[in-house]
């Protein structure tokens, strides 16, 4: 990998724990140095709900603010609840409505890991709240999709989903020290099943 400002993206369906390993990176010491971006489509769905009535509008928006405040820290490394290209995976007319190619938005990031969904698990382990409408079927499809539009970067890790969310972190931190250079990149420790 050559050298660089980590600018890492951290991805998944619905129901794949990313948000929470996020909070979970926060309080370790040797993340301290790192900025981290918060899940925009959250953001946006808790203010203004009637984004769910006009999704190209919607991912316009979500990729016009990944650009904003990726731009806005300069050189300084990132971990991102989502990326630019999880907008195409959501809504594939919103790339050419952004004017860009996939190959230009891989380029913004050294790295991408993307948590497999706990709708893989069964129902007993998915669960819905007031943003995640998605059926534990509507959420495969959606890994499926994020799977297709990001597997072609050459730092993506895929983790499986585990009953034990506590092995997935794991393998999740391993893959985040590699990329973050703080360990000899060890391609074996990462499942890259696309």
């Amino acid at each position: 990998m050559k050298k660089q400002t980590p600018k890492i993206v951290i991805t998944g369906a619905p129901g794949s724990g990313k948000t929470e390993l996020i909070n979970h990176l926060r309080q370790m010491k040797e993340f301290e140095n790192v900025v981290f971006f918060p899940e925009i489509a959250r953001e946006l769905l808790k203010s203004r709900p009637e984004y769910r009535n006009n999704w190209l509008e919607f991912h316009r928006e979500i990729y016009k603010r990944h650009i904003e405040r990726e731009s806005k820290i300069g050189n300084r490394p990132f971990i991102s609840d989502r990326g630019t290209i999880d907008a195409f995976a959501f809504c594939s007319t919103s790339m050419q409505d952004s004017n860009t190619t996939i190959e230009s938005e891989y380029d913004r990031y050294t790295a991408v890991l993307l948590l497999g969904s706990s709708a893989l698990l069964g129902d007993m382990y998915y669960k819905k709240d007031e943003e995640r409408l998605e059926s534990a079927e509507e959420a495969i499809e959606i890994e499926q999709k994020l799977k297709n539009t990001w597997s072609g970067h050459p730092y993506y890790c895929y983790i499986q989903a585990y009953k034990d969310i506590e092995t997935k972190f794991r393998e999740a931190i391993t893959f985040l020290r590699q990329m973050l250079g703080k360990h000899k990149i060890d391609s074996t420790k990462c499942n890259t099943t696309r």
